[in-house]
């Protein structure tokens, strides 16, 4: 089975938001990395990265979700992950392994893309 990395660009309205499918790893990692860059360069520093169609991201892909809190940051700007509960097939594996690595709480994490892009929202508690 070829599962096919995919990275597709949009807006909601003062939101960048980027939609990640497939395998996260240290092939397919590079790639986000640029499109989150690409981003930035183009003075967008609110971020929505929707990866609750991702199925597979190891310690390379959670290394690009740090960089990437740490670049958004560092522009005074807010970086939003989707991680529903469940996602994907059975439930979302960039949850579990942010979790599972404690780092879950250095995201703000929302189910779905309406409760990502809304002022008031809050991250979910880890």
């Amino acid at each position: 089975m070829v599962v096919t990395f995919k990275v597709t660009g949009g807006e909601r309205g003062d939101w960048a938001v980027l939609q990640v499918s497939g395998e996260l790893d240290l092939v397919t990692s590079p790639g986000l990395r640029q499109h989150i860059h690409d981003v930035v360069a183009e003075g967008r520093h609110d971020l929505v990265l929707d990866l609750s169609e991702v199925l597979f991201c190891d310690s390379s892909g959670v290394g690009v979700l740090i960089a990437a809190r740490r670049l958004i940051r560092s522009c005074q700007g807010s970086l939003r992950l989707i991680l529903p509960a469940q996602g994907a097939a059975e439930g979302s594996h960039v949850n579990r392994v942010l979790g599972a690595l404690g780092v879950r709480r250095l995201f703000d994490v929302h189910p779905d893309l309406a409760s990502a892009v809304k002022d008031e929202a809050g991250p979910l508690s880890a």
